[in-house]
Order: C-alpha cells, then sequence, then structure tokens
C-alpha cells in the first residue's frame, strides 16, 4: 500500500523564495497547492511545474478567506512584496498581506491541524543598534517612516503567529529571513543584486547609496531554502535568523560585480535613502545549534550563477509576451 504524500499549501508561490519553496517539496515527495495573486509574483517561475502531478495552483489572494479541499500538513507563508520599489508603491497590500494575508493563513492552519511557517525579515530589525543581530534583539524601526510598511506589517505578523501558537496551541516556525538572492530574482527588484547586475548588463554605471560603506549580507538561495526546510521539520517555535553571516560593504561590493561582469562602467553616488539600514548581518547561531544549518555556497559562486541567470533572461524579454492571467499563460507555453 503505498504512502499518501503529504500536502503544503505556500503563498507567493510565483515569487523569487515561493517558487523554488514548491520545488524543494515536490523533490522531497511532498504534493505541493501553490497559492498567488501575481500582484508582485511572476508566471515563469512556477511554468516548469504546471503539468508536474504533485503541484496544484491556486490563483488567489490570501487578504480574502482561503479555502483548502482535503487534509493539510504544513503552511507556508510567503505572500508579500519583499522589496522597497514594490512596498514603496503598493503600501496598503503590503500591510494587508501581513495582516489580514496572515490571520488567514493561522486560521487555516488551526482548522487543518497544520504546522505553518512565517516568512518574516531582517527587517524587522531595522537600522540595528546591535550588530550583528540576534533573534532576542527588538529592533530600531520607524513605524511612520516609508519602509514602516513593510517592517511593521513583519513584526505584526510575528506578533499575531505567535498569538495564535500561545492561545491556539497551533505548531508554528518563525524565519526571519535576511538578504537572499539567485535565479528567478526580478531584474527590477530594486534591491542590490539584480539593481547593479541590471546596470552592467545595460552598460550602466552602478548606483551606490551614501558613501558606500553600509553593509549587507547576501545569502544564496540554495542555502536559505535548506534552511527554511530544517525550521520547518524543526520543533522549534521561536524567531530564527535564516541568512549568510559573510559581510561586505556596498561599495566593495560594487567593485565585486564590476569584476564579475567584466564592464568598465564606474561606480556614481547619491543620497541614502530614509531609514536604509546601515549594517546588516545576522547572527545564525541559533540555526547551527537548533537546525544544524549554516550557509554552504560562497558569495562569488552564487553570484556567477545568479549573472548567468540575467544575463539569460535580458536576452529573453526582448521576445516575451505578457500575459494578464496565470490560464493565458499556460495555454500559450503549451501551444
Amino acid at each position: 500500500m503505498s504512502k499518501i504524500p503529504k500536502r503544503v499549501l505556500i503563498t507567493g508561490a510565483a515569487g523569487f523564495l515561493g517558487s523554488h519553496l514548491c520545488d524543494r517539496f515536490i523533490k522531497e515527495g511532498y504534493s505541493v497547492i501553490g497559492m498567488d495573486n501575481f500582484i508582485t509574483g511572476s508566471f515563469d517561475n512556477l511554468a516548469h511545474l504546471t503539468d508536474h502531478p504533485s503541484f496544484t495552483f491556486i490563483e488567489h489572494d490570501v487578504c480574502t478567506h482561503i479555502s483548502i479541499e482535503g487534509d493539510l500538513d504544513y503552511i507556508l507563508h510567503f505572500a508579500s512584496p519583499a522589496s522597497p520599489i514594490d512596498y514603496l508603491k503598493i503600501p496598503i497590500q503590503t500591510l494587508k498581506v501581513g495582516s489580514l494575508g496572515t490571520h488567514n493563513c493561522l486560521g487555516l492552519a488551526l482548522a487543518k491541524g497544520a504546522t505553518i511557517l512565517i516568512a518574516s525579515t531582517s527587517e524587522v530589525y531595522g537600522d540595528p543598534l546591535v550588530h550583528p543581530q540576534t533573534e532576542d534583539y527588538y529592533g530600531n524601526v520607524n513605524s511612520v517612516g516609508p519602509r514602516g510598511v513593510y517592517d511593521e506589517a513583519k513584526r505584526f505578523q510575528e506578533a499575531m503567529t505567535m498569538a495564535y501558537h500561545t492561545f491556539h496551541k497551533v505548531p508554528v516556525r518563525i524565519a526571519r529571513i535576511f538578504n537572499t538572492y539567485g535565479p528567478r530574482m526580478r531584474l527590477n527588484d530594486g534591491r542590490v543584486i539584480p539593481a547593479f547586475i541590471g546596470q552592467a548588463l545595460r552598460g550602466e554605471d552602478l548606483t551606490v547609496f551614501g558613501d558606500g560603506s553600509q553593509t549587507r549580507s547576501f545569502c544564496f538561495i540554495e542555502d536559505q531554502i535548506e534552511g527554511l526546510f530544517r525550521l520547518l521539520l524543526s520543533e522549534y517555535s521561536q524567531p530564527v535568523n535564516i541568512g549568510n553571516p559573510s559581510e561586505i560593504s556596498i561599495r566593495d561590493f560594487a567593485d565585486e560585480i564590476i569584476k564579475l561582469t567584466g564592464t568598465t562602467q564606474k561606480v556614481v553616488y547619491k543620497d541614502l535613502p530614509v531609514d536604509d539600514p546601515l549594517q546588516r548581518r545576522p547572527d545564525i547561531s541559533v540555526a547551527k545549534k537548533i537546525l544544524g544549518w549554516e550557509p554552504k555556497v560562497a558569495r562569488h559562486v552564487g553570484l556567477k550563477k545568479t549573472y548567468d541567470y540575467f544575463k539569460k533572461l535580458s536576452s529573453e524579454k526582448l521576445h516575451k509576451k505578457e500575459h494578464k492571467t496565470f490560464d493565458a499563460y499556460i495555454k500559450t507555453k503549451k501551444s
């Protein structure tokens, strides 16, 4: 008698992280339900799964009631704008998906007896006064600043998740995700890696905000997915930093991108955006201890894979046709 595969719902499935999670869970033998409303996700990220027997897609906004037939073992809530370009353009939707969307996912987890993992972020630490950032640091966040819509949506998301855990005994996992990069990021994402690579591909100078002394720590997508997978299957309900502690200044990182792409552009400097964090580096001691996890992919290796992806993507974009619905996109792919 064959064993019935466990079922997992992944919201934000058409996004960068969500689509890679779909791949991982299918590879592990799960039955995957992907959900997205394509407000920032891409049809292309799921095209390779449309005929897979273990994958089902539902086009839906998680801010409205979620109904899933049958049993559900796990929920991964990854629906949310995640780049400044997006959440500054759609601030209300960003707040709603972190509040209403999270509430709906938690309610579904309660109804189904499912374990839920929510995608929180290093942005809950704001512009940190503690370095590196540990999970017990409460953060330095401007709730009414331009980034507040994202920061506070995620902070509320964590509070709501923990309330469901303590009051309803819902099994929860909270991943505080630090800067992650790799194939399937959007070239117009607005974050530093696609921004730099996009400028290099277009023959433009690389734009550094401020004096470039601010730091970031970049985690390759394969490492991030491994950390998230281990966290979900753990028994740990407190927040966990998932990121790469290898820190680099943006000025030095621009030089790395110029060397990688072989371009001759120079670096130009512009004013630092309001509330842009000056330091970002995770302390991953908890992840090491609880999950036995730490990043494996060196930055130069991950960047090469990411650059190759964007180079191919920029070439294909010239011939890409836009579609308004997932069904229309799939019909085109099959024709």
